[in-house]
């Protein structure tokens, strides 16, 4: 069960800190390569679109934890 430290959390505007901001670029840039090359390599249609749009969640969801832990 989510505690209510955790909700806060995760609701929370989490301002960037430190090395916070190089370290968002470098995902996204890492993304955004990765991304390309999708878009090169596979054929157009609803798999290809599935791959970016998880892709895009995955660096989202790797920038919330930098946020949110450090």
């Amino acid at each position: 069960m989510l505690d209510e430290i955790e909700l806060k959390n995760r609701f929370t505007y989490h301002a960037p800190k430190d090395q916070q901001p190089e370290m968002y670029e470098k995902l996204r840039a890492k993304g955004l390569d990765l991304a390309k090359m999708m878009a090169r390599f596979c054929p157009e249609g609803r798999e290809r679109s599935l791959a970016i749009t998880k892709l895009e969640e995955a660096i989202m969801w790797a920038n919330a934890s930098i946020a949110r832990q450090r």
